[in-house]
């Protein structure tokens, strides 16, 4: 089994089919969008496949270590910026092929006017865990 996030954009990816902002949606659409949401999910997690996932404001604040016994160093929000994340999940599958495959359907959640959304998702592989060196396979 491999780790995959699936990044959701407000913005800073290409633009989806059906491009229209989700601020703009009818309350219904916002509610059938979630709705495929939480039931791709649900399938996912009887497949074992769910790991986890949540939905995202789109504020938020930059935070730096400035230095032993100093605060942390703080700046933003920064609503402008140009790749702002919405949301993400993280599944666990047995192949690249089946992230791709769950990317796309996830891709089709609906949007404006009930149609697929056609969103371009990034698809992220977790780093694999490197073997630790110093320890002796034979002890």
């Amino acid at each position: 089994m491999a780790k995959y996030l699936l990044l959701k954009h407000y913005r800073g990816a290409p633009a989806a089919v059906n491009d229209v902002p989700m601020d703009q949606w009818a309350p219904e659409e916002v509610s059938a969008h979630v709705r495929y949401m939480n039931d791709f999910a649900a399938r996912l997690e009887g497949t074992g496949e769910f790991v986890g996932g949540q939905a995202l404001a789109p504020e938020g604040t930059w935070v730096r270590y400035d230095g032993e016994g100093r605060p942390p160093v703080t700046d933003g929000p920064f609503a402008e910026t140009k790749d702002l994340i919405a949301g993400w999940m993280v599944i666990d599958v047995d192949s690249y092929e089946r992230a791709v495959e769950l990317a796309g359907e996830l891709s089709a959640a609906p949007g404006a006017g009930g149609k697929p959304i056609h969103e371009w998702l990034e698809l992220r592989p977790f780093l694999a865990e490197s073997p630790n060196t110093t320890e002796c396979p034979h002890r």
